[in-house]
């Protein structure tokens, strides 16, 4: 029980520290994002909560656009105010990418500076699932869904650490197919190299040959 305990409060933390809080200060049409980036490995399940302050009507827009590394797109909410909940599935090892853009609808160039407060939640693999709804329907015990849970987190991170080796291995025999072109690119230039000058030497006491200099 004692170890249960422990990896609970280890999860759990981990859960709070996706939260993310920060004021989204307005600017004019056409400004630069504010993007917070996470990674998920292929079909993960991904939820994003993004609470967003103030109200429709206060001069602001906020819009949000949550896309990958490699360009698949995921959701493009606009004019979001208060709660909004956005569930996908990953179509990639990448990247994505939780973008917001808040657009002053009257914006005067050193007005007084709107913003909305924003609050961030990301959720991936096992921390997305709804283990409420997964306790009632399969009637588990508090302990059996948090067992249960625990072992769907240690398997992510067996998977990643599996995605982990494998990039490395790649990176290892591109490192290594690197090196050995290199080599051989070494060896060719050094056989030119020594291949041209035994061509000037040869052809230099020609010349001087048959002009009786030597």
């Amino acid at each position: 029980m004692k170890l249960l305990s422990t990896l609970t409060l280890l999860t759990t933390t981990a859960s709070l520290a996706s939260a993310l809080k920060f004021d989204l200060f307005a600017q004019g049409p056409g400004s630069s994002h504010r993007c917070i980036r996470n990674f998920a490995a292929k079909d993960t399940l991904v939820v994003v909560t993004a609470t967003i302050g103030g109200n429709k009507g206060d001069g602001q827009k906020v819009n949000i656009h949550i896309r990958d590394a490699v360009g698949n797109e995921y959701g493009k909410p606009k004019d979001v105010v208060g709660e909004t909940r956005m569930a996908f599935t990953s179509h990639a090892d990448a990247a994505f990418d939780v973008c917001f853009e808040n657009t002053a609808v009257n914006y005067h160039r050193g007005g007084s500076q709107l913003f909305r407060a924003v609050e961030l939640d990301v959720d991936i693999g096992a921390d997305a699932r709804d283990w409420s709804a997964i306790q009632a329907a399969e009637k588990l015990k508090p302990v059996e869904i948090e067992l249960r849970r625990i072992e769907e987190l240690v398997s992510e991170v067996v998977s990643e650490m599996e995605y982990l080796r494998t990039r490395e291995q790649k990176l290892r025999d591109t490192n290594e197919s690197t090196n050995e072109r290199v080599k051989w690119f070494a060896f060719l230039t050094i056989s030119t190299l020594l291949g041209l000058g035994a061509w000037q030497v040869i052809y230099l006491r020609s010349y001087f040959r048959s002009k009786h200099l030597i």
